[in-house]
């Protein structure tokens, strides 16, 4: 009895899923590395041999470091724009409670992950790298800005926020997100119970400084002393 011959469709979807599942491998690989060493010590070898595959298969989806680089930043930061987008045109609340859900989400999906990582990777190399600089405040940076002024401005035209100077009011909401990656990535991981710090508490208590500024307010009761 001659043996049952073997299926091409038996063998051939599972290589077709591996074949696909290598870019996402190679940019979580690359994410971490990049995220652990920074952009310069980062070796493309390295990157192949932690996703499993050969540096020959890396150059086949991403033509130089630079390419690779580029294509973590789009599937880990500005992917998620196109969706935070369409959520501030949805949002029913105030915008006092936009601006909050706006911290919160993006506490979730960027500042708690490893991603925010790239941010202090920028801000330490982008004067030794122009073209990546000028990629990432293409990409990242303008699209963010935009995101907030959208913020703003709904508040300003609701009369919810007095008028603001635009050009540095989107400052003072990205500190709080700066600080916390910078922290998160430096401090933070080397000395992760050096102080009592909650990032949300953090959050929601720069949210508050935002929009209630400093002065005492005659209609809130003191707070407790803690």
């Amino acid at each position: 009895m001659s043996p049952v011959p073997t299926s091409p469709t038996a063998t051939t979807p599972k290589r077709e899923r591996r074949k696909e599942a290598r870019p996402g491998e190679l940019l979580e690989a690359a994410l971490d590395l990049f995220v652990e060493k920074g952009f310069a010590a980062t070796k493309v070898d390295e990157v192949a041999a932690r996703a499993g595959v050969s540096k020959g298969t890396l150059f086949l989806y991403f033509p130089s470091k630079e390419e690779l680089f580029k294509a973590v930043v789009r599937e880990s930061i500005v992917g998620r724009f196109g969706e935070w987008s369409k959520e501030l045109e949805q949002f029913q609340g105030s915008t006092a409670e936009m601006l909050r859900y706006a911290y919160v989400t993006w506490w979730e999906s960027i500042g708690s992950t490893r991603a925010s990582g790239i941010t202090k990777l920028m801000l330490s190399e982008a004067g030794n790298f122009p073209e990546l600089a000028e990629f990432y405040q293409r990409e990242v940076i303008e699209p963010g800005q935009m995101l907030i002024r959208r913020v703003l401005m709904r508040g300003i035209e609701r009369g919810e926020f007095r008028v603001l100077d635009m050009d540095y009011a989107v400052f003072a909401v990205l500190s709080p997100m700066i600080f916390l990656m910078l922290w998160k990535h430096s401090i933070g991981a080397c000395v992760p119970n050096g102080m009592a710090f909650n990032p949300e508490a953090y959050l929601a208590s720069q949210v508050d400084s935002l929009l209630f500024g400093l002065l005492r307010r005659p209609d809130l009761p003191p707070p407790s002393p803690s």
